[in-house]
């Protein structure tokens, strides 16, 4: 290989019920500029090929792309794939000149190791991108000699869950260049027969996609080929740029005739349960509605949008009533009221009256909601064979009354008494959204985030639309007494219209014609047991079927089902509980070789030379927050200057913050690790009245974690650390390390000061000195941020709300008013800024000289760059 360096990766993939809606599977392919018949600067990707094989629900996706290098001179080639939050990596390996270098599932402490070892000497990082509601992006890059091809190949599992009546794949298809051989191409299997395949296209007309798309199935078979030529992939007759950009969707359902399907292979079982045909089971429903502040405007209204379709959808027989909270608790109406015409009418008034107002007080708002679920129930307000839910909405943390989380969960637990479940919307970013998760899993419900987008009144009037139609309670699954090993979740509180059941386990004997399962559930009217037996001629047959079905998918379907429910419960244990949990989650991981948050996948040379690795790594939605490329850089220095890095583009933003001398700013705020970074303006000795031409610059700042009852003041005199409220002071003549849990802080003598919380936030404070007897300018800090992957997807601030990656363009460079300093048009944040060229300088190596950094200059105070205006960011105090 001709490169002088080896790629590492990061690759994040999101677990669990976190996203809305189902799981994508999708890819994408980058390339730097389009070119004629799919040559980007001189790299063409030949090929791509998405090769689906999905087996009683369980999808086995390998997506292989292949490149050569036509230029000259040695090129960098990316793999970019977005896949589905509850998707587990399997393999990934690359192939370069025929050289294969494969993938190892390791314990993620282990890999991480190298991992760090690698970027320590500057090996270059794979970027992670959560980049959407059910996707992540996951990017990594190579360099390829002239004349050189290469291979990257990525496989990855999931279980396709029943929604609404049927199972759904999203392949995102954006290759962003012409590609020469394109093909998507799914096989699937199901023993209970299909009973309907489709497949559409976002971004193909019809008359195009017909020709360029084939489906097909028959029986217990299904088949779905996407190969569009060159010509239907341009995006117009002489274009040099593809249409394909979008979602390509397979949708299929199976035949049921029985309410379940028993399946055996190889002595793993796997059992599916969805009946049909039952009356619905009359709900009682508490809305328990966040209608704080924060609320107002559009997301108030779009909440209200929905409350008034979902109101549509209430069938007479069931009752609701509606709690908002804010600072305070009030009610619609004083207990649960059936929905009657006359009260639906009633109740879309109501709706439509609600304003914002006060603080958030989560606590109480759902201690009302139980209370008047369980009072209902107590008092035989509503019928004996009727379902009790609580949907709670909010868009914020609880500030007022009880406000810490484990006392609120614990609250809700001891309230609901397991009676019920609770269902937690998450309303945008601005959460605790792992809170949210842990309260409604430990509660039998789930949590699902709602994103900011104008069609959020129908994520929540789709959430809204899975749980409407309960068709049985108290679900219980058995199986023969000591008949089976490792047997996943087999109690549900309720059974949903249009979603299914799926237990597995594993046999203990030989003898699996006599297996049988018995479920009970609570119908609409009597109670109901089904009694599913197994058919070993039609598994007989299943086996036959090589060309369709890989391997022991049954068994890999049952450790899939086993760990995603272990990583569920670990979310609430606590000491032994939770290292049990961990270890049966990690032994499972390793064995089978998923990429969990418990493991990373390290690809490594041939050779096995250490410092040559890459690393596939699936961090939590909240708790273990998705990574960002240590390439990536933010700084704050000068007068002050904000500048962000961005390595894939080779490029930087700078912008600066004009503000009088004691205003602090809120440069970093992470709710989810508690971590907060703020800083307050000083001014020189003889400042200049224009606000425009004052120097100004950081003088102190405070950094804190919440969780750790820990907080930091920097000033240019001294550095006190106060530690579970006890202070500590240094001056900065001192070369100190002060280490505890979790935490490291070190001052190195007149220059800087680093502080790192755990692995993945590193912080570094610049001391800059002047001569004391300078007749204007001050002492005064720099702030660096050099790690921030462990920081929540959550995180915002003046430097922390560009965590996440984010994309620009810069067109139409022309001469600027200075003729050094060209200005140019930049589009960021769906806005188009005039910006001009310029330095800044970096001073992490030398605090005395620097290093200079170009960057486009955004100007008045970053508009339009970043999120709302400046001073947004204006706090009262440093802590």
């Amino acid at each position: 290989m001709a490169s002088a360096w080896w790629p590492c990766l990061i690759l994040a993939l999101l677990s669990g019920l976190a996203a809305s809606g189902f799981p994508r599977s999708p890819f994408q392919l980058l390339g730097k500029r389009s070119l004629p018949e799919g040559v980007a600067d001189g790299v063409e990707v030949y090929s791509t090929k998405i090769n689906s094989k999905v087996t009683s629900r369980f999808a086995h996706n390998v997506v292989t792309t292949r490149a050569v290098n036509r230029a000259d001179t040695a090129k960098e080639v990316s793999f970019d794939v977005e896949l589905p939050k509850t998707a587990f990596i399997t393999n990934f390996t690359l192939t370069i000149d025929g050289v294969t270098y494969p993938g190892n599932v390791k314990e993620k402490e282990v890999a991480k190791k190298q991992y760090e070892k690698a970027v320590s000497q500057g090996k270059t990082a794979g970027l992670v991108k959560a980049s959407g509601r059910k996707l992540e992006k996951f990017t990594v890059s190579v360099n390829v000699a002239a004349g050189s091809k290469v291979t990257f190949e990525l496989t990855y599992e999931e279980l396709l869950k029943r929604h609404k009546g049927k199972y759904e794949m999203y392949l995102k298809v954006q290759p962003k260049q012409l590609v020469k051989h394109f093909e998507i191409d799914v096989d699937i299997f199901e023993p209970q027969g299909i009973s309907m395949l489709d497949a559409e296209a976002s971004f193909i007309t019809n008359d195009l996609l017909g020709s360029a798309l084939t489906k097909s199935f028959s029986g217990k078979k299904g088949h779905v080929s996407f190969k569009p030529s060159l010509d239907q992939q341009r995006s117009c007759p002489t274009c040099t740029d593809s249409l394909l950009n979008g979602d390509f969707t397979i949708t299929y359902d199976v035949n049921r005739e029985s309410p379940g399907n028993v399946q055996i292979v190889n002595g793993y079982f796997v059992h599916f349960f969805a009946p049909q045909g039952l009356p619905v089971v009359p709900k009682n429903v508490a809305f328990v509605i966040d209608i704080s502040g924060s609320m107002a405007g559009r997301k108030l209204e779009q909440t209200k949008e929905a409350l008034l379709r979902i109101l549509e959808d209430m069938k007479e027989e069931d009752y609701l009533n509606f709690i908002l909270f804010s600072g305070d608790v009030s009610t619609w109406k004083e207990h649960l009221v059936q929905a009657t015409p006359e009260n639906l009418q009633e109740a879309r008034t109501f709706v439509k009256s609600m304003e914002d107002k006060g603080m958030t007080n989560i606590n109480d708002g759902l201690l009302r909601g139980i209370s008047m679920l369980n009072k209902a129930r107590e008092e035989h307000r509503v019928p004996e064979r009727s379902t009790a839910i609580v949907i709670m909405l909010t868009d914020g943390d609880a500030n007022v009354g009880e406000s810490r989380p484990e006392k609120i969960q614990e609250n809700v637990r001891n309230a609901i008494g397991g009676k019920f479940p609770l269902y937690n919307l998450g309303f945008g970013n601005n959460l605790n959204y792992n809170f949210l998760e842990n309260m409604a899993l430990e509660n039998h419900g789930f949590a699902r985030r709602i994103y900011e987008d104008s069609d959020a009144d129908l994520q929540l009037q789709g959430f809204y639309e899975e749980v409407a139609n309960p068709l049985l309670t108290g679900v219980e699954m058995d199986y023969p007494e000591n008949a089976i090993l490792g047997l996943t979740q087999n109690t549900y509180q309720h059974f949903y219209d249009g979603s299914e059941i799926v237990v597995a386990g594993r046999l203990v004997g030989e003898d699996v014609n006599s297996f049988k399962a018995d479920v009970k559930g609570h119908g609409a009217t009597n109670d109901l047991t089904f009694t599913e037996e197994v058919d070993m001629k039609e598994m007989e047959k299943a086996l036959q079927e090589r060309d369709y079905i890989f391997g022991n998918y049954i068994e890999r379907l049952w450790a899939y089902l086993t760990i995603e429910q272990l990583l569920e419960k670990r979310k609430n244990a606590h000491g032994e509980e939770k290292e049990n949990l961990t270890a049966q989650a990690l032994d499972l991981s390793l064995k089978y070789h998923f990429v969990t948050p418990l493991t990373s996948m390290v690809v490594t040379k041939p050779e096995d030379n250490e410092d040559e690795r890459a690393i596939a790594d699936k961090p939590g939605e909240d708790a273990e927050a998705t990574p960002v490329s240590p390439a990536m850089s933010y700084l704050m220095d000068g007068d002050p200057h904000f500048i962000i890095q961005v390595p894939e583009k080779d490029d930087a933003l700078c912008f600066n913050i004009n503000e009088a001398p004691g205003t602090i700013l809120r440069l970093i705020q992470d709710p989810v690790t508690g971590l907060t970074v703020n800083g307050q303006i000083i001014g020189d000795k003889r400042g200049s009245p224009d606000s425009k031409t004052r120097k100004t610059y950081f003088g102190k700042l405070g950094i804190a974690n919440a969780q750790m009852d820990f907080q930091v003041e920097v000033t240019t005199e001294k550095i006190t650390l106060w530690n579970r409220a006890v202070p500590s002071t240094f001056s900065w003549l001192d070369t100190v390390t002060v280490t505890q849990d979790g935490l490291s802080m070190m001052i190195n003598r007149k220059k800087n000061m680093v502080v790192s919380f755990g692995d993945g936030v590193t912080f570094v404070v610049v001391l800059h000195q002047v001569w004391k007897k300078h007749p204007v300018h001050h002492d005064f800090l720099g702030f660096y941020v050099v790690d921030s992957h462990r920081m929540s997807a959550q995180t915002h601030g003046l430097l922390g709300q560009f965590f996440q990656p984010f994309d620009f363009k810069v067109s139409d460079i022309r001469p600027g008013s200075d003729p050094t300093k060209p200005d140019a048009t930049l589009v960021v944040k769906t806005h188009q800024l005039t910006v001009t060229r310029g330095s800044q300088k970096d001073y992490r190596k030398d605090a005395n000289i620097g290093t200079k950094v170009v960057c486009w200059f955004v100007h008045n105070n970053g508009e339009g760059l970043i999120d709302g205006v400046h001073t947004d960011y204006i706090v009262p105090n440093l802590f």
